[in-house]
């Protein structure tokens, strides 16, 4: 388990990261006084909770909580702070928990057996991807780079079919609205080698299926939380708030989708066509 610990006071800073020790002597764990530098990790490093502080200059404990949420959607925030009233505030966020300072051992022990998107430890050996708020991959605790934007894309776009082959005229269609044609043909055959060669370096080349023309995503090797949440897992639900895939326009219909979904899921979850 990855966890920051964010408090522009430093004495109150060494004492949280002692409590939080305690209760997790195994867990990664770094400390910030910044909201700067932490939110600069967050976007290195893949975090699963995150205590911060309310009162901080620079960004508030609100605003970096918003921030910090776009980088990994599944991140537990935990506020820690000696004001009660933003609660409110706090709730909206879908924060995972609230504790009053001082900061004890029960508090931390609490929030932690409580969390609102359970750490999946079952998942570091797979190739972890995030569709509810922006799209992101993670390959363990490391964020994948690519390189080039558009293969990110690609991916985000193989991971949005579900399994189903996707031919290079779709893919082309998707991606470049407005290329020419011989353009968009060299471009794909470009990030298509990206994807591969990135995926076989992390090791998970064999994500992907391929066949003359078509590829496309082997969802039962990979860690999804569009998947889960098709599938009623609960920590996926709670991390459905409205927002999928955000970058890339052509996700609203699934955005839709969802959304429609989550409001009928008591009668049965209605088919999506692929």
């Amino acid at each position: 388990m990855r966890v920051i610990v964010v408090d522009d006071e430093e004495i109150i800073l060494d004492g949280i990261v002692d409590t939080v020790r305690e209760v997790l002597p195994d867990a990664e764990l770094w400390s910030f006084q910044r909201s700067r530098e932490a939110l600069d990790f967050a976007g290195e490093h893949k975090v699963d909770v995150a205590f911060l502080d309310i009162e901080m200059p620079e960004y508030n404990g609100i605003e970096l909580a918003k921030r910090l949420k776009t980088t990994n959607y599944r991140m537990n925030i935990i506020f820690t702070t000696s004001y009660s009233q933003y609660t409110g505030e706090a709730m909206k966020l879908h924060a995972s928990g609230y504790i009053l300072k001082p900061v004890t051992r029960d508090g931390v022990l609490y929030e932690i057996e409580n969390l609102r998107s359970p750490v999946q430890d079952m998942h570091s050996g797979r190739l972890l991807i995030q569709t509810f708020g922006n799209f992101e991959v993670f390959c363990g605790q490391e964020p994948v780079r690519f390189q080039y934007t558009k293969t990110r894309e690609l991916l985000a776009y193989l991971v949005d079919r579900r399994g189903a082959l996707c031919s290079n005229k779709e893919l082309e269609a998707v991606l470049w609205e407005d290329a020419g044609i011989g353009q968009k043909s060299s471009y794909l055959k470009r990030i298509k080698r990206d994807l591969i060669d990135t995926l076989m370096k992390t090791g998970h080349k064999d994500v992907l299926s391929m066949q003359w023309g078509k590829i496309g995503i082997i969802k039962e090797k990979v860690s999804c939380d569009y998947y889960d949440w098709i599938e009623g897992k609960p920590y996926a639900i709670n991390a459905f708030q409205g927002e999928y895939m955000t970058q890339y326009s052509w996700s609203e219909e699934t955005a839709g989708w969802l959304t429609s979904a989550e409001e009928k899921r008591s009668d049965g979850l209605p088919e999506r066509r692929i």
